[in-house]
């Protein structure tokens, strides 16, 4: 054995990963979506990846803005907001909304491990969102959603598609797997492992539902490329034709996943020290608006790995 790859990086893996180095200092260690502190698991592994949350607390915004949402909602629980990652992202996010003209609203959601389970916490989400829309969008206004969690993905986007105003930007990690299958009721098992004919089906639904324009993913799953471009990357790394803690080749091993879609990302910065962390990397990749930008087909990528992004924005801010 010559690597280890874990994702998701759940809490525990940190742990796990000093006992191997404890044996086999040799090995390398690559974990995905850290849940553990960025200095706790990058003092433990030699790369991590994570979702680039710094930059898309400001590109979500924008998006959102190109997409003409007007409001834009945050939907999350205390657990996920004692993350470094999701509580820092939620600050620059309701920055963005100041400087951008957006208006920023923060709502709560059941946990879905709490007492009330998944199918609780998403019937909450069916019964609230049409409330949220009336609220925040009287006039027909669009009103763009976030939430912090994939059980709530699917509802959300069911109640966003039979809305003329709801707009859904991306998922907190995103995919087209992730909440419209189940939303749209597709079978997708012909389409199984092959994520543009996945794409384009989804598409079809979202377009068929008079979603086009309103909702966007990133065109390849981030958990399956995460898994896989890791994978990619310590094989190149182990066999000399990649360079440990390079975000261009990291991006290549990535791209070799997912063809056709830009990634870009930086390396993590540590809030309090100041300390540039360069076995922690942040990625995302363009958005993909389903049925096309602004009334054009042809035109899918929103162009939000391109953006500059100022530098207030970029940096880690005070949490919320």
């Amino acid at each position: 054995m010559k690597a280890i790859v874990v994702n998701q990086g759940i809490p525990g893996t940190a742990e796990a990963f000093k006992r191997v180095h404890a044996k086999r200092k040799d090995i390398y260690l690559l974990a995905g979506e850290a849940h553990e502190d960025p200095l706790v698991i990058s003092g433990a592994a030699d790369c991590v990846v994570n979702n680039d949350f710094l930059s898309r607390g400001y590109t979500l915004i924008w998006a959102a803005k190109q997409m003409g949402a007007k409001t834009f909602v945050h939907i999350s629980f205390p657990r996920h907001m004692s993350y470094e990652t999701m509580s820092r992202r939620c600050a620059i996010m309701k920055a963005t909304c100041r400087n951008l003209g957006l208006r920023f609203v923060f709502e709560s959601a059941p946990d879905p491990t709490s007492d009330v389970g998944i199918s609780g916490a998403q019937q909450f989400i069916l019964e609230k969102v049409p409330a949220w829309l009336k609220q925040y969008g009287p006039k027909g206004e669009k009103v763009a959603f976030f939430t912090t969690n994939d059980a709530h993905s699917e509802p959300l986007i069911k109640q966003l598609l039979a809305s003329r105003n709801g707009v859904f930007v991306e998922a907190d990690l995103p995919s087209p797997l992730l909440g419209y299958p189940g939303a749209l009721g597709l079978d997708l098992a012909r389409e199984a492992g092959n994520f543009p004919a996945i794409l384009q089906k989804v598409e079809q639904g979202v377009v068929a539902k008079g979603g086009a324009g309103r909702f966007g993913t990133w065109a390849f799953s981030y958990g399956y490329t995460t898994t896989a471009g890791l994978g990619e990357y310590a094989i190149r790394v182990l066999q000399g034709t990649a360079k440990r803690n390079n975000l261009q080749d990291l991006f290549k091993a990535y791209g070799k996943f997912t063809p056709g879609a830009r990634w870009n990302g930086t390396f993590y910065t540590d809030a309090s020290t100041g300390l540039r962390v360069k076995n922690l990397a942040l990625v995302f990749m363009d958005c993909y608006v389903l049925g096309g930008v602004n009334g054009v087909k042809a035109n899918h990528f929103l162009g939000t790995t391109s953006v500059p992004i100022p530098r207030k924005a970029a940096q880690p801010g005070p949490k919320p």
